[in-house]
């Protein structure tokens, strides 16, 4: 397997730390967002459906979109899939990260480090985030994860973008369910950051390549 994906994307960080957490063969390289999309490498655009990071290649499949990913790697290996009957939540858990906790907090993040937003826009972003955040919050109060069977592609979904929560202006200490949650998931063997997991290996293009 070959994945494409990018420093500070949570979306990228997802598919990468499954596939370091069930120790799945695979290479990765590292895209560099901040050019032009016509410029980025031509097999990368030819992979890519939307131009954008994730995408994982598998053989002939080339595959776009973190939370589909996930869903096609849990199946494929086994791994972090939840129990059969289960099945249903985490659906529920993937979808749910993509409307709300997967688009509040990144946002939140990208217009506190890059792109500062009118006070009315940022007030939104906020609330949103810290109203997921809680959401979250309360479903982590009676369960180590967020299914019963133990860590799953939910976790890796919903957690992606927490690990710099604090990039977003949010205390993690806030949410103690959360801090506990996160702490668990950076246990499971074979963790690393994002800031590592994530970084552009020595032997490839710098920021202008």
């Amino acid at each position: 397997m070959h994945l494409f994906g990018s420093t500070n994307s949570g979306h990228s960080f997802k598919v990468r730390s499954f596939l370091q957490l069930s120790g799945t063969a695979h290479t990765y390289e590292w895209i560099n967002l901040s050019i032009p999309r016509s410029a980025r490498p031509e097999h990368f655009r030819a992979a890519s459906k939307f131009g954008e990071v994730p995408v994982l290649i598998d053989g002939e499949h080339s595959l776009c979109q973190s939370n589909a990913i996930l869903l096609y790697l849990a199946e494929k290996t086994g791994r972090f899939a939840g129990a059969r009957e289960e099945q249903s939540q985490v659906r529920e858990w993937l979808f749910w990260e993509t409307n709300r906790i997967g688009f509040s907090v990144p946002n939140l993040r990208y217009a506190l480090r890059w792109e500062a937003q009118p006070p009315d826009v940022m007030h939104f972003l906020r609330n949103r985030a810290l109203t997921d955040l809680s959401t979250l919050n309360t479903a982590l109060d009676a369960a180590e994860y967020l299914l019963p069977s133990g860590p799953s592609i939910a976790d890796l979904s919903c957690s992606a973008y927490l690990h710099w929560l604090d990039q977003a202006g949010v205390d993690v200490a806030d949410y103690p369910h959360i801090k506990r949650w996160l702490g668990a998931l950076r246990q499971l063997p074979g963790w690393q950051h994002p800031d590592t997991a994530l970084q552009r290996s020595a032997d490839q293009p710098g920021e202008n390549g």
